[in-house]
């Protein structure tokens, strides 16, 4: 497993250094080089670059030209999504996004993402978006919010029911799911309470095994600690899910800040102890770290 080169679903570097503004916790944006050392101790051989936009997440936007922009200057250890704000171009709900996604596709962009703004996920808007990545064939991931304000993300309630609409709607859409309220699906005891943060203890089967077997557009992105957590609480769930998901199961890390980027090894060990201990397969874990990211954005395989 160790001399396998993995691939990360989920990252963020901002581009350049002197125009990073530190945080009040004493740490900037992680820059390129900064993300590039650290892929070299994961043994990850490249990451896929999302822009930040919306500026419910950041007071400092990273754009799709940033993201390729770094593309090229780490062509080996870098590719990239683009992202368009689903409110954009006059804030319609038949705006034609398609022109734009097929540009960035022609120069490069793998898919879009990482898509934050606070929108309902069935929102008119966000329908429209969806179905204009779907027929560019543009995968999207999607960061889930509990609630408008205070945070960032599209919003749905317990059970994700607007997303699974949305994945229904659209067959041809590929979303890859991430962030904390998504994950704690992952659990039939997830509350409203609880899930916009790690809940812990024993998995029973959840609401997000049903999704993937109803929606085979579903994929799901294991960066950050809402996809690592979910499964390091219950290994053995842990592998139950990847054995019957493994195709659709992406390995990332979402590391953002130098100051905190521990869980990407604690993460690391975990995956590769399942393999070791015989838990999941080496196929299967092939897939995950790397199979799997080169077969949905048709990346070459060295």
């Amino acid at each position: 497993m160790n001399t396998i080169k993995k691939i990360d679903i989920h990252a963020h570097a901002m581009p350049f250094e002197d125009l990073a503004p530190v945080y009040d916790r004493g740490s900037s944006l992680i820059h390129a080089h900064e993300l590039v050392d650290l892929y070299d101790k994961l043994n990850i051989e490249k990451g896929v670059l999302l822009p930040l936009i919306s500026p419910e997440y950041h007071p400092t936007p990273i754009s799709s030209a940033e993201c390729a922009y770094t593309v090229g200057r780490f062509p080996d250890r870098f590719v990239w999504f683009c992202n368009v704000d689903p409110r954009a171009c006059f804030n319609r709900p038949d705006a034609d996004f398609t022109p734009l996604l097929e540009y960035y596709k022609s120069k490069g962009a793998r898919g879009v993402g990482e898509l934050t703004a606070q929108l309902y996920a069935d929102d008119p808007l966000l329908d429209n978006f969806f179905a204009h990545c779907a027929a560019c064939d543009m995968p999207v991931t999607i960061h889930i919010a509990t609630r408008f304000g205070g945070c960032y993300g599209i919003v749905d309630e317990l059970g994700l029911p607007r997303l699974e609409k949305m994945l229904k709607k659209h067959p041809n859409l590929k979303i890859l799911g991430h962030s904390q309220p998504f994950w704690a699906e992952i659990s039939a005891d997830v509350t409203a309470e609880t899930r916009g943060g790690y809940p812990t203890g024993k998995v029973t089967e959840g609401r997000l095994a049903q999704l993937m077997r109803e929606c085979k557009n579903l994929y799901c992105d294991l960066s950050a600690g809402s996809g690592s957590r979910a499964l390091m609480r219950d290994p053995e769930y842990a592998a139950k899910f990847i054995t019957e998901f493994s195709d659709r199961i992406l390995y990332g890390c979402d590391i953002c800040l130098t100051s905190n980027c521990n869980f990407a090894f604690e993460f690391d060990a975990f995956l590769t102890k399942l393999c070791e201990d015989g838990m999941i397969s080496e196929e299967n874990y092939y897939k995950i770290v790397r199979g799997n990211a080169i077969k949905l954005l048709k990346l070459e395989d060295k």
